[in-house]
């Protein structure tokens, strides 16, 4: 799938959904940092989430529902929103301002604790080749680090989707030796491979 100061919370609080391993995620959050701001998605955001993602790119990268109407965003948001209250992930929109979605960012709970999550992305088709994506990444990495306090965080890819290949490098993630993990997705056999989040000196 495809600026000032450190990614932060701009409000709320480590204490709702309580998911596997014991991990606590906020009710609500904004985020920001590198030049966009992380959101909760709104019921206001229906439209906007079928124009992001009713597209051929997004239907063959991610496993979103395709076609992607109003009914399968009101699906999508109502999901999300439980999935937040088991602790399970955070979905947030991606936007410059705070304001028109420009895509999305998630941060996935295993049942590993705090020890391993991942992080995934999805930007509209108009809203690509500005870097939004990776600095999105990097907003979620900073946050899940310094307050949810996981330990590490991978990305799966394919090696084919060369855009998502991108992103992860410019949010300072690396390609590991960890076998591909073949899956199916809509038919389609698929193998992914594992990045992982590497801190730098100049990161910190």
């Amino acid at each position: 799938m495809e600026a000032a100061g450190n990614g932060r919370a701009e409000r709320g609080e480590l204490g709702a959904g309580l998911g596997a391993g014991g991990v606590r995620l906020p009710e609500r959050v904004r985020l920001s940092g590198h030049g966009v701001v992380l959101r909760e998605w709104e019921d206001g955001d229906l439209a906007a989430m079928v124009k992001l993602f009713d597209e051929p790119q997004v239907a063959y990268w991610t496993p979103l529902a395709s076609p992607f109407d109003l009914e399968a965003a009101r699906a999508y948001l109502e999901r999300a929103r439980r999935r937040r209250a088991s602790g399970e992930r955070m979905q947030l929109a991606i936007t410059v301002d705070g304001g028109e979605p420009a895509g999305e960012v998630l941060l996935m709970m295993s049942g590993l604790g705090l020890d391993v999550a991942e992080i995934g992305y999805s930007l509209g088709a108009a809203y690509r080749g500005r870097g939004l994506a990776s600095e999105a990444v990097r907003v979620m990495t900073e946050f899940a680090r310094k307050t949810v306090r996981v330990s590490r965080l991978l990305l799966e890819i394919e090696d084919a989707n060369a855009a998502s290949v991108a992103v992860a490098r410019a949010a300072g993630y690396r390609l590991t030796d960890a076998p591909p993990v073949p899956t199916e997705e809509k038919g389609r056999s698929i193998m992914l491979r594992t990045w992982e989040y590497e801190e730098t000196e100049t990161r910190r």
